[in-house]
């Protein structure tokens, strides 16, 4: 069973960055054949796909949030990250960390529970 888990501060100032984690249990972040994501909920919203590191260490971004995000990883602790920079209040959302399988139909099968973060002066 894997687990997820995120972690970061729940209130961040407008032009200031977002930093949030996510650690996994129970599954490598190196393994084959996993993407590892970043995902968001604004309130009264759909979901918006972030971004996500891939087993190998490559990262891919929404276009629409490409030039403010970076996501990484710290593969001995078995962890991921998500860094937004520049940060405005439409940055309010349920933030989600997840596993996609890539086999055979690019499913996400594991998830964290959320956080909640809010931009605001």
């Amino acid at each position: 069973q894997v687990q997820l888990q995120e972690s970061g501060p729940g209130l961040v100032l407008p032009s200031q960055t977002l930093s949030l984690t996510c650690t996994v249990a129970g599954g490598s972040i190196t393994t084959y054949p996993y993407h590892w994501s970043w995902i968001r909920q604004p309130p009264g919203k759909a979901m918006e796909w972030i971004g996500y590191i891939g087993d190998s260490g490559n990262s891919h971004y929404n276009p629409s949030l490409k030039s403010r995000t970076a996501i990484s990883r710290e593969t001995s602790r078995n962890r991921f990250f998500l860094q937004l920079n520049s940060v405005t209040p439409e940055d309010t959302a349920t933030y989600y960390c997840a596993r996609m399988d890539l086999l055979p139909n690019r499913k996400y099968d594991y998830w964290g529970q959320g956080t909640q973060v809010t931009v605001s002066s």
